[in-house]
């Protein structure tokens, strides 16, 4: 079955999720390449397969190589004890899951891979299009789109679960597409979050050279004042060849006065730290 006819059999068998970014109204007919919202406002499928919500271009940094570089390292297992951290905290049944940010689409595809059996219902968007484009090549049962987090094109109450890995948060949005119950699991760097990468890019007096998460916390308990925190610290042995990618797959090396670095340093460059932390909530 060709991508396109996968999206297209995802959102017709799942049309109840979705709602209009221009009237807020349920979308309520695929017909042909197109959703169609009670109001009469048309979507159509791009020859990718996926869905465009944006009214509007999009505002990204994020191109197709940062992604390429992303997947490679994740593939690798870079981020798979975050995954595995990620499934533990989301009920064992089947669920609507949204992921939030989801760039090229690996952190999902390996969250699936982890709830095998559940048949869960997995959406994931990104503000770029390059991530989704990526996203829509991996062999799995997702549906994959191009939304804006400050105005998420799903109805109240949709999912059962809200996942956001390293991504800005909207808890407006999340709470309005969570239903009641619903699980949200967001995850943010601490400190040392690659900080061998960090000492290198950066002089240590650089503001570049570390990170304080301590208001994304504050802020996240304000919103969800009995959520728990879950700490993930761990060494990833950087794969031969994998260097280059490592930097690329990160801004951190855009950073006014960042180094850069030489093939000897990159050589040397063997093993990063990865430090989370998990912040779960219960929708009330």
């Amino acid at each position: 079955m060709k991508k396109i006819e996968k999206q297209r059999q995802f959102v017709s068998q799942h049309l109840d999720l979705f709602r209009c970014p221009t009237c807020h109204e349920s979308f309520t007919e695929l017909q042909g390449n197109s959703i169609i919202c009670s109001q009469g406002h048309r979507i159509d499928f791009n020859k990718h397969g996926y869905l465009h919500f944006l009214n509007g271009a999009a505002d990204t940094e994020y191109g197709r190589e940062m992604f390429l570089a992303r997947r490679q390292l994740l593939t690798a297992g870079l981020f798979k004890p975050i995954v595995k951290a990620v499934a533990a905290a989301l009920p064992n049944r089947p669920l609507r899951i949204l992921d939030v940010g989801t760039g090229e689409g690996t952190p999902l595809y390996q969250l699936a891979a982890l709830r095998p059996d559940l048949d869960d219902c997995l959406v994931g968007f990104d503000i770029s299009k390059a991530g989704v484009t990526l996203a829509t090549q991996l062999a799995m049962d997702a549906f994959f789109c191009v939304a804006d987090l400050r105005q998420l094109p799903f109805n109240d109450h949709s999912f059962d679960a809200v996942v956001e890995l390293f991504s800005p948060s909207d808890y407006a949005e999340f709470n309005r597409v969570l239903a009641p119950g619903g699980t949200l699991v967001k995850v943010i760097p601490n400190a040392d979050y690659l900080g061998e990468l960090r000492h290198l890019l950066y002089d240590d007096e650089d503001q570049h050279a570390s990170y304080d998460n301590s208001r994304v916390k504050e802020l996240f308990a304000k919103h969800y004042p009995n959520c728990q925190t879950q700490r993930v610290r761990y060494r990833f042995a950087i794969p031969d060849g994998l260097q280059s990618a490592l930097v690329e797959m990160t801004p951190l090396h855009w950073g006014r006065g960042a180094k850069k670095l030489t093939p000897e340093e990159l050589a040397a460059f063997r093993e990063v730290t990865v430090d989370v932390s998990l912040l779960i909530a219960k929708k009330i």
